[in-house]
């Protein structure tokens, strides 16, 4: 007579102990990726004491009244009220926003100029190219300098030189105030168009052929297939060199340090050629002012960040286009 399997009581089934660990997610995240974490610490160990320290020090010198000899004190607001009811603060704002305007509108129009004018595989159209983009790989002390030195007020400077050959007189373009704004433009647009150059001529070629030879086809002019065309094709290629530009001029700094620093004070005759980049080192480093500089820095940052969300914004609708 076969007997009926007994069930097993509840007490002799097997219950994990109060003391048995069990695994969380934590130790399966470090089971999976602690090698990897391992090998980038050095890395994380330098960025968060020289990246992430600063921001967070930075942020908390900007309520204070520090002056890099004593002690940090604490004064909340201070430094901000300070700096929006300074006029010399929005005279580097103005001459700043003017700068990055034109800078970043002449740079995009000429090197889309001449990325039409020498977009194609000629070999001197690719040496004309070469020589164009020369400019924004050089670039640095050494070119501002030679610019310094074409517009200096004495004998041997170039630009005075030139009017000399033409029976007029001599014009200081480092002290004259009316030349400041120029000058910086002029230096940052035969820096910059070449680079704009070479992105436009990679966008252009990026364009199927296809829709230049179905507008010819239809009795498309040049100029109806570049506005028709090769513009909207163009749209990404454009918000990224406008954008990137206006970001890049707003944090100028060496032209107007190398050129004007010298002259009468750091923002050139009569603060001329003051940006907030300037504004700020001048206060930081030479009155070592470092919770109002730290201010600064906050609101500089604060415009770029304002900047990068318009780039996201149109670069969004134009996904969307």
């Amino acid at each position: 007579m076969s007997t009926a399997p007994t069930r097993p009581s509840s007490d002799s089934t097997e219950r994990p102990t109060s003391g048995t660990p069990r695994d969380s997610r934590l130790l399966v995240f470090l089971r999976k990726h602690g090698a990897n974490i391992l090998l980038i610490s050095p890395f994380l160990a330098l960025f968060a004491v020289f990246s992430i320290w600063p921001v967070f020090r930075s942020a908390y010198l900007s309520f204070t009244d520090y002056h890099a000899t004593e002690a940090p004190v604490w004064i909340g607001l201070d430094n901000y009220v300070e700096l929006f009811a300074d006029e010399r603060f929005y005279r580097a704002l103005g001459n700043t926003v003017t700068y990055m305007l034109v800078v970043s509108l002449l740079a995009v129009v000429l090197g889309l100029v001449l990325a039409l004018s020498f977009g194609t595989q000629k070999r001197w159209h690719q040496w004309i190219r070469i020589a164009f983009f020369l400019p924004s790989v050089a670039g640095g002390v050494g070119v501002i300098s030679v610019w310094k030195w074409l517009a200096n007020s004495e004998p041997y400077g170039l630009f005075n030189t030139i009017r000399s050959w033409f029976g007029l007189d001599p014009v200081r373009f480092l002290g004259d105030p009316a030349w400041a704004q120029p000058l910086l433009i002029a230096l940052a647009v035969w820096t910059v168009m070449g680079y704009n150059l070479v992105i436009f001529v990679a966008g252009m070629r990026s364009i199927p052929g296809d829709l230049y030879e179905a507008a010819a086809l239809d009795g498309a002019s040049p100029v109806q297939r570049f506005f028709h065309i090769t513009l909207p094709q163009l749209r990404p290629t454009l918000l990224y060199v406008l954008i990137t530009g206006m970001i890049g001029s707003f944090q100028v700094f060496y032209e107007p340090y190398i050129l004007f620093g010298t002259v009468d004070a750091i923002g050139g005759p009569l603060d001329s050629a003051l940006m907030l980049v300037t504004y700020l080192f001048d206060h930081g480093f030479h009155q070592l002012n470092l919770g109002y500089a730290s201010a600064v820095a906050w609101v500089l940052t604060t415009i770029l960040f304002a900047l990068t969300m318009i780039n996201m914004r149109l670069g969004r609708a134009n996904e969307g286009a």
